[in-house]
């Protein structure tokens, strides 16, 4: 399987590319589909497509938007060759070819720099100790039933005697 080859269901890995162009054409390809026509894809999520100039990036730099912005972990990053990166980048998440297995066929241009995979979330966790988290440890009080059916009693009678004034005060 190459870098270029998109496992079906992938989760949690980010493709980087370089976009070798002007940048006209760079930000032409935030228009609908030509991200996915770039890529030589039939269609790509566009919300997890992010293009654009490094520049934009400030002091983030492409290190600070991989690491802080989308969860890389610092060991699979350098840094050194990160800020050597100039120009335009299309940064392309597992989500934006929804489940579907792919082989990218990217136009000349557009060069992979690399992929790099989120940190994922770790779900496991140990057993809650404390009193509160066992079943119907909550004080067991009852509910005082009279008081609610007393308004609705007194609220239905109300809306029933506003209706006869009104069709007594239509007849006279």
């Amino acid at each position: 399987m190459s870098d270029l080859t998109v496992a079906p269901h992938e989760r949690g890995v980010i493709r980087l590319f370089a976009l070798d162009m002007r940048p006209e054409e760079a930000k032409f390809l935030r228009e609908p589909g030509a991200a996915a026509q770039a890529l030589g894809v039939e269609r790509l999520d566009s919300e997890q497509v992010d293009i654009f100039p490094v520049s934009d990036l400030e002091d983030l730099g492409l290190y600070g938007y991989l690491n802080e912005g989308c969860g890389v972990s610092r060991d699979q990053l350098d840094r050194d060759a990160l800020d050597a990166i100039e120009g335009w980048v299309m940064s392309v998440r597992s989500a934006a070819f929804e489940g579907r297995a792919v082989t990218l066929k990217p136009d000349p241009r557009v060069r992979l720099i690399d992929l790099f995979t989120e940190e994922a979330t770790n779900w496991a966790g140990g057993a809650i100790d404390t009193e509160s988290a066992k079943p119907f440890s909550a004080p067991q009080t009852m509910p005082d039933e009279e008081s609610p059916r007393r308004i609705g009693s007194a609220i239905l009678a109300l809306a029933i005697l506003l209706v006869i004034g009104g069709v007594l005060w239509l007849i006279l």
